[in-house]
Parts: C-alpha cells; structure tokens; sequence
C-alpha cells in the first residue's frame, strides 16, 4: 500500500526529528569509529553496510530507535482494530511515555528493573471474564523513602509479563518491615546511579542486618512485657473490664503483629486537602471492604492493613479508614484518637474522635464523613431532669489511642452516652506510657514499623470522567425505553441546569453546609413551562462504573418512573458530575430528571 505524498513528507519528518533527540548520528559516529579501530585489520579499512548495520544491531541502537518510533505498537494496534469481535483480553488506554529524568550527581539513586514474575496464584480463584470484558490486571506499587511509583498494569496471569523501572533515590534511614506472606515471585535487577568506587563486604552487611534485627526483637520484647503488665493491672480494677474492646495489637496484612499505635502518624497532605472536613471527605469517598473471614465461625477478622496497601487497593475495612482519618486531622494540627468499641447489635466498629481546647468531644465517622458532638447524659440526674438525645450510632467504647497516647476506658459503664472524656482523669482512663509506646511506635525506633507514604494527587480528569459516564448513562437509558417501547427525546439546557445542584449536594456532604438551592430551584421553575411536572432523582456513588450505577438507579422505584416516564411530551435529562480526590478517589453525583405535560 503506497502512502500519499505529503504522508510520507510527514513520516520523514517524524522520523528525522525522532533521530535527531536520539542523537543517532553521534552514536552511529562513534560506532563507525570504534568498529574501524577495534574490529577490522589494517588493511581492510574499507567498512561495508552490512558491517555498519551488524554493528549497530549488536550495541541495539537499531532496536532503540524502533522502539522511540513505536512500529511494533502501530502493528498491535492495527491487529487490534481489524478485529470485529469485542476484546476480552487487557488493553492498555494509555500509551507508553518515556520519561527523561535528570541525575542529580550528589545524590545515590537505585534503578530497580521489573523483569517479570512468577508463582502468581490467587487470581486463579477468580471466574473467567465475559466475552466484551476487561480481564482483571496486577499493578505493582512501590514505595521508597517517601517516594511512590505504580507500575503499568498487566494481565492476571501466573508469570505476569512486569517490564517497568524505577529510579529510587537513596537515603540513609533503615528500611521498614518485611512480608511474611508470599503472592508471588518477581524476578528484578538493581543497579546504583552513579555507581560506588567501594562496596561493603557481605559479612559487614549481614552483622550490621543482625544488630538491628536484635536491636528491633529487645524493644519489642520489652513492650510485650510491659503490655502485658498494663493489662493485668487493667484487668484488677474490674472483672468485667476482660469484655470489653481494648485492642494494644492488631495484625496487619504482612501477618506482622504491630502495636495499634504504630498504625497512625501525623500525615500532612500537603496541597491536595485543604481542611480537616475535606480530609474526613476524601477518606469516606474510599472504598469499603469488611476483611474476608478465614474459616468457619462469625467472628470479625482481625487484620489492620498499612497505609501503602490500604491506599494502594484504595479500599479497605472501618479501621483502615479510621487510621488514616485519625493520622490526616493530627496533620491538621488537631487532638485526634481512634476508637474502638461498638455500634447496634454489638458490632465492633472503630471511628474517630477529637478533642477541642474547650473540652468539646466530636466524633468523626470515618466511612461517611459525618461529625456529631458528643454531650454525656449523667445517669445521677433527677428524672425530669432533660438529657441530651445521642444522635452518632455508636454504643460502647473500650479504648482510644494515637501515635503517642494509649487509654483503656475504666469507667464504671463502657456505653458512649455516659462516657466522659477526661483524659487526664486515671480514674476514668487507664493511660500506658509514653515512653513505652515511643520505643516502638516512633518512626526508625524499630525496623517493623513501615514508613507512612505520602499522599498522590489524582490522575482523574473530573471534566472528562463525567462526560464519558454522562454519555454512557444515556445510551443505556435510551436502549432501556427502546425495550419498553419508548422514545426518548433529551433536553440538553435542562440537563445543564442540574450541575449547580449536584455542585451543593458535595458541598454539603465535605462542609455540612446547604448552599444554591434556592438559584436551582428558580432555574428550574424557569425551564419548565406551566402545565408540565418536573422529576429530579439524585443519587451518589464511590466508583465510575456507569453500567453498575444505571443498575442500581433501576432499583430505586422513584428514579425507575423518572427513566421509564410515560406521558405527553417527555423531555429527560441526565447530569453527571465528578468530584476528584486524592489517591484517584472520586465522589459521582449523578441526577436523572424529566418534565411531561400533565394529563389530568
């Protein structure tokens, strides 16, 4: 097939300027020298193409420049859009960018290379994708020093094709716990940049690796030892003190068994949050997933995950969100502790609680963003006496604790509405020591304490995301009123007009503040003409799936009789708009609305 003129001017062109960046004619250069002086006798000076070209392939200069040119990926792609059949195999969206990254020469850096994986298994519990579905797909997420990379994400398999590299800056803090769970095997190389003129020997390194394993095992033997103690003493003030929820270790997701407090740190988000309200948003937006239950019984499964995991999967259980609820509002400047008790029914839950210089108790619902003010009833009061109506669902409370502070509630009664939150109080909180607690839970104290990764600004563009679902929601919504025998007509300027709406209904979720109602309600007064009725559904979602929403929509009653409205020139409208958080969580809003000329 022969290409247009100004096509191939066009492919020349990309093809010069690609050569020119890769200074390929310095390298074939030096190349043609080298060969000349190194490879060939003196008399035979005379260098041939085949020569030049077998040269370059060696040093894999040819294979760089094909690869800056991307043909390979042009083939895949055509492979790809001459096949009719939906695919069910994993497409990436985006395209490889390569990157160019200034060294700075003071600084050590470490290039780790991914070169693939092997023993891979878990995914095999997981059905086989439909025809027309994206297969699921593994992501390595690194941290380092403050520093986080994700790799491209490729298809489950049992040695999955990992091809990344990163470039790691190098400090000399310790490093943080080891897994004791093994998912997989990945085969990696590691390179230093630029590279060490010594190197220390293996029996320096592994005596060095023994003396801070030692060191990390006595600190934390002695918190054992001092934990338990504290217990026993605890236990002694009152028999029933052996039933409530007082939680000193938790497991996490590496089976490392870590004092609770080691699970928060003050975390500053830098510009991505702006206010402890905003911050109790973000954290509600994501995900919720009760850890899965090993085994028979129906106790609730006590594993904690990290921050990095719990980011990572951007899902996790009450007490991860919690955690990192509780360490962000100690990074606002604020009293913070999580506590851990119970909701209706006896349900263990944990939430957030802070602490005003005016003695104000506020409790924060990690997995909605709700605050309620906690105001103690008195149970010596007289009967007529008015006490105060709780309105948070929560009904008792064993402990609280932060990065520095451990509390067990020694009060005669463990239910929150009589629970009085004087903290200097030794009678009403047993509090461990701070001293005990920095031994262990103080970042570098010990090696099993990870380091707390910094947050991500998101990758979601908010404007595009909600066009694409926007879209997505009315081809399904007209292919649903085309089963049912409907036509569907859209008003685009109504459509529109429910943004101001969806724009407060968030408003309202981060700072609990109503604002606009009354301009929506006006525009709309004015976009539906007398005799018509108007019907607005607005309904909130935590992911970006449109086709899951659209299911869940058909299941309100009111948003079913809003798409599948019946009547005498019907106009739909539908409204999406999202809101984009840290770490690539969203808030959806979406609203369905109609207006039909009424029949009487």
């Amino acid at each position: 097939m022969s290409l247009p003129p100004e096509k191939v001017s066009e492919l020349k062109q990309i093809i010069h300027q690609q050569l020119v960046k890769m200074d390929v004619h310095g390298r074939i250069r030096e190349v043609l020298a080298e060969t000349i002086r190194g490879e060939l006798a003196p008399e035979h000076q005379q260098l041939s193409t085949e020569d030049l070209i077998k040269a370059l392939r060696q040093r894999g200069i040819i294979d760089d420049v094909m690869k800056e040119l991307k043909f390979v990926t042009d083939v895949n792609e055509k492979e790809r859009t001459s096949a009719p059949k939906p695919s069910t195999h994993f497409v990436a969206r985006e395209p490889p960018v390569l990157k160019r990254t200034n060294i700075d020469p003071t600084r050590r850096y470490l290039y780790l290379q991914v070169l693939g994986g092997k023993a891979f298994l878990e995914h095999l519990q997981e059905p086989e994708p439909l025809p027309g579905q994206i297969c699921s797909t593994f992501t390595l997420c690194l941290h380092f020093r403050n520093q986080r990379f994700r790799s491209k994400p490729v298809p489950c398999a049992c040695e999955p094709d990992f091809r990344d590299g990163f470039l790691l800056e190098v400090h000399k803090d310790s490093l943080g716990t080891e897994s004791k769970v093994s998912v997989g095997v990945l085969n990696i190389r590691l390179e230093m940049y630029p590279q060490l003129n010594k190197t220390l020997s293996p029996e320096i390194t592994n005596t060095q690796f023994a003396l801070e394993r030692q060191k990390t095992a006595e600190k934390e033997r002695l918190f054992l030892v001092y934990a338990k103690q504290w217990w026993r003493e605890y236990l002694q003030i009152r028999p029933t003190h052996n039933v409530r929820l007082v939680k000193i270790f938790a497991q996490d997701e590496n089976g490392v068994n870590r004092p609770v407090c080691s699970y928060i740190r003050p975390l500053r988000a830098g510009r991505l949050l702006d206010t402890p309200r905003q911050a109790a948003r973000f954290v509600s937006v994501l995900g919720y997933e009760r850890a899965p239950v090993i085994g028979g019984g129906g106790g609730k499964q006590e594993q904690w995950c990290t921050l990095l995991a719990f980011l990572c999967r951007n899902q996790g259980d009450c007490e991860d969100h919690a955690n990192l609820l509780c360490s962000l509002l100690l990074g606002f400047g604020l009293e913070a502790f999580v506590c851990v008790g119970t909701k209706a029914k006896g349900v263990p839950h944990t939430w957030v609680m802070t602490c005003g210089t005016d003695g104000t108790i506020t409790f924060w619902e990690s997995l909605t963003g709700h605050r309620y003010i906690h105001r103690p009833i008195n149970p010596d009061d007289p009967p007529l006496v008015e006490q105060p109506k709780p309105l948070y669902p929560y009904r008792t409370i064993g402990c609280i604790f932060n990065h520095q502070k451990f509390f067990g509630n020694c009060q005669p009664s463990d239910a929150v509405e009589v629970c009085v939150f004087d903290l200097h109080d030794e009678s009403k909180w047993k509090p461990m020591s701070g001293e005990a607690i920095k031994s262990v839970c103080s970042p570098g104290t010990t090696s099993s304490v990870p380091p707390f990764p910094p947050l991500c600004a998101s990758t979601i563009d908010a404007a595009v995301t909600s066009n694409e679902i926007e879209l997505q929601l009315r081809i399904l919504v007209s292919e649903h009123r085309k089963d049912l025998g409907l036509s569907t007509v859209w008003d685009d300027h109504l459509s529109y007009l429910l943004s101001p709406a969806l724009a407060a209904y968030e408003l309202e979720r981060t700072t609990s503040i109503s604002a606009g109602n009354e301009e929506f309600q006006d525009a709309v007064r004015r976009a539906v003409p007398d005799g018509h009725t108007f019907k607005g559904f607005p309904i909130h979602f935590v992911y970006r799936n449109a086709r899951r929403a659209f299911a869940t929509c058909l299941r309100s009653p009111f948003c079913e009789e809003i798409i599948c409205c019946r009547g005498d020139q019907v106009r739909l409208a539908v409204r999406v708009r999202v809101f984009a958080y840290p770490e690539s969580a969203c808030a959806v809003w979406i609203m369905f609305a109609c207006k039909y000329r009424s029949v009487l």
